[in-house]
């Protein structure tokens, strides 16, 4: 018997292995892609309008990909398969950045790539909580080793654009995706188990009050990031900042989010999943004021990078809890699918768009204001309208 409990430890330890690997690659290519892309598209000679329109462009597939991958993979019944293959496909779609420099082709490559790129993550959380079952509150451990790769990319590849370049960074991108294939071979297919006289139908879920505050409020957030993803690097280049301390301010903010991933088995039980989601939208306005008008103080800067664990880290902990909760069972893939879409994929790219169009026009200042009233108006509707117990599917029938 000891044996046995010896051995099946030992299993799950290596299966919670490939699980984190696989986030490990993931993140550390947006570890690339977030801070630095901006960049090398500046460096082509782009400017604001089209880099927030080709950074739109990866965020809009979210809006389509994962729902129809997830649709895809909720009726085969299997999804390692499907993240193994768009894996492949969105390496073999980046490599055309390295055959054309110009707008529209990069605008064509950004849409086909990302198409892909955007199905595998959220298959890949419903199979991770597949995989954890009872343990879902073990997630944020195994999460956690994206955020180490996000900063472990960011802080690695600021230097090498100081001395090579900004052509470094679709190389280091592409290599990541490569990786990214292969851990996804590592990490074996768990069944769904369907229970019997569960919600199975999609839409009754939706018309759930609580269910539409959940996603117009990840909306509004992922919309407020739009600025952030798009222009801080730009923005803090044109303070005289280099790429070193540039990649080293976006490690800080994931570092701040591992911290919070972290200790989301003791915040959840104890504050409860609405009252941080308020904690969140609230220090997010505050992040946003933070970075528009103190960005010529690095204390400021430093403070607000901080603030990254909650306009993402416990943001994010806490919405897939939610997703989780209330998808289950035949829905669980379109549920994931739908929180990708409407909050990194419609909130994302309208946000990037904006931002772009505002950035020229508004000034950074006040493009980083508007990002604070978006976040204030996902607070007002979290505050009338995120109350999970009002949730009226029993719980108990959908595990």
């Amino acid at each position: 018997m000891v044996e046995f409990s010896t051995v099946a430890i030992a299993t799950r330890r290596a299966l919670y292995s490939r699980l984190s690997a696989f986030y490990l690659f993931y993140f550390a290519s947006i570890g690339v892609l977030v801070p630095f892309w901006s960049l090398y598209l500046q460096s082509l000679g782009l400017g604001a309008p089209e880099i927030g329109a080709l950074v739109a462009a990866v965020m809009a597939t979210k809006l389509v990909a994962p729902y129809v991958w997830g649709a895809l993979a909720d009726r085969r019944g299997a999804r390692m398969p499907i993240i193994r293959l768009a894996s492949l496909t969105a390496l073999v779609c980046f490599t055309g950045v390295f055959l054309d420099s110009g707008f529209a082709w990069l605008v064509l490559v950004m849409l086909s790539f990302s198409f892909f790129w955007n199905a595998t993550l959220p298959q890949f959380e419903a199979v991770t909580f597949n995989h954890l079952g009872q343990d879902s509150h073990r997630y944020a451990n195994i999460r956690v080793w994206g955020s180490v790769g996000f900063v472990l990319s960011a802080i690695a590849l600021g230097p090498l654009l100081e001395r090579y370049g900004p052509g470094v960074v679709p190389v280091a991108v592409a290599g990541l995706f490569a990786c990214i294939w292969l851990s996804a071979h590592g990490v074996p297919e768990q069944a769904v188990v369907h229970p019997p006289g569960g919600p199975q139908r999609l839409l009754p879920l939706l018309r759930q009050p609580v269910v539409l505050s959940l996603f117009a409020v990840c909306f509004l957030i992922q919309a407020s990031h739009g600025p952030y993803y798009g222009f801080f690097s730009i923005y803090l280049e044109d303070q005289g900042l280099s790429r070193t301390v540039i990649g080293g301010l976006w490690a800080l903010g994931v570092v701040a989010e591992v911290l919070v991933f972290l200790l989301m088995h003791r915040l959840l039980p104890r504050f409860g999943a609405r009252r941080l989601m308020l904690i969140t939208l609230a220090l997010t306005v505050l992040r946003w004021l933070l970075i528009g008008w103190g960005v010529s103080s690095m204390v400021a800067l430093m403070v607000a990078q901080c603030l990254h664990a909650f306009s993402f880290g416990l943001y994010h902990a806490v919405a897939i809890f939610l997703i989780n909760r209330f998808f289950r069972g035949r829905v669980q893939g379109r549920g994931q699918a739908l929180y990708s879409s409407l909050s990194f994929g419609a909130g994302g790219s309208l946000g990037a768009l904006l931002g772009g169009q505002a950035w020229d026009s508004l000034g950074p200042q006040f493009t980083f204001t508007a990002a604070a009233l978006v976040a204030a108006l996902g607070w007002v509707i979290a505050w009338l309208g995120l109350h999970p117990e009002r949730f009226t599917e029993p719980v108990e029938s959908m595990a």
